[in-house]
Order: C-alpha cells, then structure tokens, then sequence
C-alpha cells in the first residue's frame, strides 16, 4: 500500500499521519468557485494546490472522489445580475464557465462530480428539517437559522469562544436568539430567485449548501474538506456545526491553503482585471504559472507579481530544456516519454509526504537536472537517461509534465508557433550562409534574433530557439 502520507489538519492545529476511512479510497470535498465574477490568480491557488493533493493520492494507489462545488446564488450575484439587467443565472454561469477556463488553463484535473448548489435545494430541506426536529435550527419570518449555543463545540475549528465572536451579518439580528445565530435560509424577496420549503419561499444560506452536498457525494463522513484559509470561519466552522448537529461525523481532516497576496494585501476583486487569470494567461504561459503556484508550500502566504511569475518561469524553461537536450541526446525515443514513478528520488517522494512539501521536492528537482546537465556537457548515457526519467517523473507527479495532458494537446500557443515559423527560416537562411561560408551574414542573422529575445543553441541535432521573456 502507499507510503505515509501526513498532513496538517487545521482542526488540530498539528501535522497527522493520513489514514483514509476505507483503504485505498479517499473521499476529497473542494470548498470551489462562489461565481460572483471572474477568477483572479488568488482563487485558482486553492485549485492548484489541491490538485497536487489529488495527484499524490493517486500516484500512491490511491481511488479519490474528487468534489468541487459551485455556489451559483448568493447576494452578490444577485446583484450582480440586477446591475447586468440579466437573470441571476447568466451571471453565475458565464463566470462558472471562466473558473472552469481558469482550471483547465493550470492543468488541474476535472472534479470526479461538481454540484451546483442550486441543484441541491432538496437536500437543502431534508438537512434543515433534521436540524430543527434536534432542536439545533428554528423557523422565524421564513428564515431559518442554526443556533450556535446549542451546538457544543462551536468555534473550535477556528479556536474562537462564542461569546468573543461578532455577530452574524445574515439578515436582521432582532430576528434571531442570538446576533452570532447563522441563516440557513433566506426568506424571499421581492424580484429575488426563491424556491418552496415548508417555510416559506427563499434560498438557501451559504454554509447549508456544502453540508447538504458533501454528504450527497461523500456520504455522512469522509477523509478530507479543503479550501483557503479564509473560509476557515465562518464558513467551514458553521458547516461543523449544521453536519455534525445533523448527525453526520463529517471529514476528518481539514486541509487549507494560505492566500495569494499582492502589496501585502490578500488578492481582491476590487484590484482590477490584470490579475485575472484569463489576463494573467495572455502575458504568462500557463505552465509556467502553475509551475509559480506549485513552488511555495500550500500554507505559505505568496506575494504575486509579474516579475517573480517570469522569475519563476525562467527556471522552468530551464527544466525544460534540460529535458529537450536529454531526449535528444537519448535518441529522441518515444517510450522515454513515459513517466515512471519508480524513477523518482527517494528524497522527493519524502518531501511530498511530508504535509505535500513542494519547496523541498523542487530543491531534489533541481539538483537532478543540474546533475543531468553535467552528464551531458561529459556525454555520460546511463547518467543522463537516469536524471531524464527521474526529472520527467517529478514534473509529471506535480502536473508540469510538458509531454503530457493538457500542454501537450495545446501544442503550442497560435503566436509562438507564427514566431517558430518565422525563426525557422532565419535558421534556414543562417544555415544556408554558414554552408556557403558567408559567416559575417550567418552572425548578422544571430545577432538580429537574439536583439529581439530569441536565443539560438548550436546542439549535434541543428539550431535550436528559446524565447526570453
């Protein structure tokens, strides 16, 4: 069976060995998009990190049910839609479909299901009913609301006392037994989405939503809820409370990633569109902002600029090409394309059971290739076929396999491959010079192309071109 994964559990505040529910199957609930606008760079991280996560998993042997909820309705995209002059599900789905741009642009894998809560009213109900027959929820004016006095235990996800926590801003607080009471349910509004219940027509509640479908999907308990270290309260502390109120153990092991900050200051939608992902994209390649994402442990904080983006890239574009030189060197034989796991240096494999330590794992990384580079400047086979695999089986482990799903199938972007085009018959005219012995024009077209960024390597196989951005 796998080697010993641990992680930190937030609700232990500790690093603990991982132990699935049932061996070999893992059960995995992703707080996902509240699709109110589109993605910015911070609201892909979590994405990103819990694909490494799910990646891990199943490079271990692990089966993992894979949960990535939409939240399609709630304040915001309510009004979001009044402003737009459009139904409240235009708005939800046009920027549903933009974080699923996002996600497929980083090379997460798809969710194994992605409930939209709108789709899940009914279990909404059934919930609710269960909390109020035990005395944890009652009805008032159409609202419904979970009374946190009444659930031992309330605030130690986030290590707060209620009597020092704020009040809850759902609806009017005269309404409610106690301001920090949290509404399950909206009563209906005028001009406002709603569906029937026993108790009224409304709509549900943030945190009802992810308790009614992870225990849709994962069942009453399940091994791991994830997401960013601002849900922590009060959403995921509230989601303890309705699931466990209502009888269900819940996960057991609560995972979250820290934020993406920009100035200090955690990344915002009021920051403007340069940082959202469909832009960031534009002027980034995509793997190379995964490959920046993946760098910094999941719980560190990471200070997003372009310039570390490139920074960063800068060191893929190095893996890379050490991996191109080594195929080529190699023969260029398909087959070495196969990742094989059991290639992979020990030491890195330690590194990612040890709470997904990505730092450590890139540091292995970068030595083999730094070792894989000398081999090839001494033209030693065995070592570079060594350093070639392992590399390519890190790479792939993490999701920045450049052989493999999805940047393969990409190819490359429409504008490099104009500027491939282009090269080529520089390169061309550059070979014709030099075979004719004209080596001033042979220079001249050298010169020319790495004046604009574009590096030309003399290598045993022909010329080859790199971009420097």
């Amino acid at each position: 069976m796998p080697s010993s994964l641990s992680l930190h559990d937030t609700a232990t505040r500790s690093v603990r060995e991982f132990v699935p529910i049932s061996p070999g199957e893992v059960g995995i609930y992703l707080c996902g998009a509240t699709v109110q606008a589109p993605p910015h760079v911070g609201h892909i991280r979590s994405g990103v990190a819990f694909d490494v996560l799910r990646r891990w998993l199943i490079d271990q042997g692990y089966g993992v049910t894979f949960i990535r909820n939409v939240t399609d309705i709630d304040d915001k995209i309510i009004h979001n839609a009044g402003h737009d002059g459009v139904p409240y599900w235009v708005v939800a789905m046009r920027n549903e479909r933009a974080f699923s741009r996002a996600y497929d642009a980083l090379g997460c894998l798809p969710p194994t299901y992605e409930p939209r809560a709108t789709g899940h009213i009914p279990e909404m109900i059934a919930m609710m009913q269960r909390l109020i027959t035990e005395g944890y929820g009652y009805a008032t004016n159409g609202d419904v609301y979970f009374d946190v006095r009444a659930f031992e235990g309330y605030g130690k996800l986030s290590g707060q006392r209620i009597d020092d926590m704020l009040a809850s801003p759902d609806s009017e607080a005269q309404v409610k037994r106690d301001a920090r009471d949290f509404a399950m349910w909206k009563s209906a509004k005028p001009g406002e989405p709603c569906w029937d219940t026993p108790w009224g027509p409304g709509r549900p509640g943030w945190h009802i939503e992810c308790s009614a479908m992870a225990a849709r999907y994962l069942g009453p308990n399940f091994d791991i809820h994830g997401g960013g270290l601002d849900l922590v309260f009060p959403h995921h502390e509230n989601e303890i409370a309705q699931s466990k109120a209502a009888g269900d153990q819940f996960a057991n092991y609560w995972v979250h990633n820290a934020w993406v900050t920009t100035a200090g200051e955690k990344m915002s939608k009021s920051l403007g569109n340069s940082l959202l992902v469909d832009e960031v994209v534009k002027r980034v390649r995509p793997i190379e902002l995964r490959y920046y994402l993946v760098g910094a442990h999941y719980r560190s904080m990471l200070e997003y600029s372009d310039e570390s983006v490139n920074e960063a890239g800068q060191g893929f574009r190095r893996i890379e090409g050490f991996l191109q030189r080594s195929h080529e060197f190699l023969g260029a034989d398909p087959r070495l394309l196969d990742p094989d796991p059991s290639s992979r240096p020990e030491a890195f494999d330690a590194a990612m059971n040890d709470d997904l330590a990505v730092p450590q794992a890139f540091a292995i990384l970068h030595e083999t290739v730094r070792g894989g580079n000398a081999a090839l400047t001494e033209k030693s086979a065995s070592v570079v076929a060594d350093a070639f695999k392992a590399t390519l089986a890190m790479l792939d482990v993490l999701g920045l396999n450049p052989w493999a799903q999805p940047w393969v199938a990409a190819g490359k972007a429409d504008s490099e491959s104009v500027i491939d085009a282009l090269v080529q018959v520089a390169l061309q005219q550059r070979q014709e010079a030099r075979a004719r012995k004209d080596f001033a024009a042979s220079d001249a077209i050298r010169d020319g192309l790495d004046a604009i960024g574009i590096r030309i390597e003399d290598t045993p196989q022909g010329a080859r071109w790199t971009l420097e951005q």
